[in-house]
């Protein structure tokens, strides 16, 4: 299942933005598996000083980033699951800013950081290729909006290069 395969009906027109980042290169699974190598591999290039630096007030730090991509990633398989095993139940929205506010990631190593990143997205990969092609093909609702299994897994790459690409334009100028 590639990309191109998704509906704009099967994720919030938000994610519009997002969804470009990535092309019909690789499989919904092949996607998982490249991208974390590729993210990890661009954040270990990164400088040491960088880690801990804002482009302006209020702004996260790439450490904290990287803690939001690997958060969002867990709503995002969590709300996979929910919705691949036929729960109707509407799923809430979170607030990333809070969820940013509450973690402790510039007291972390950044191979503490990576190691989670590496650990969730290998569990995401395991789910998703457990799903069955009905199973990604279910729709639920999430933060409002109708989405698909298979729309979850694309947006769980598609939110990390969009901030790869954040980094690139604000952090590394």
């Amino acid at each position: 299942m590639k990309v191109t395969e998704l509906s704009n009906t099967e994720y919030a027109p938000y994610y519009e933005t997002y969804l470009p980042n990535i092309d019909d290169t690789y499989t919904l699974t092949e996607w998982l598996e490249v991208s974390v190598h590729e993210f990890v591999h661009f954040i270990q290039d990164i400088p040491m000083d960088k880690h801990g630096y804002r482009y302006a007030e209020g702004k996260w730090t790439i450490k904290e980033i990287i803690q939001h991509v690997i958060d969002t990633e867990r709503v995002f398989a969590y709300r996979a699951l929910r919705i691949s095993r036929n729960d109707k139940t509407p799923l809430p929205g979170f607030d990333e800013n809070d969820y940013v506010s509450n973690t402790d990631a510039e007291n972390r190593s950044l191979q503490d950081i990576l190691t989670e990143l590496a650990l969730v997205r290998q569990s995401s990969l395991v789910m998703f290729k457990s799903f069955s092609q009905d199973q990604l093909l279910r729709r639920g609702e999430a933060s409002g909006h109708e989405v698909s299994v298979r729309a979850l897994a694309f947006l769980i790459t598609a939110h990390q290069y969009h901030h790869m690409k954040i980094f690139k334009e604000r952090y590394l100028e």
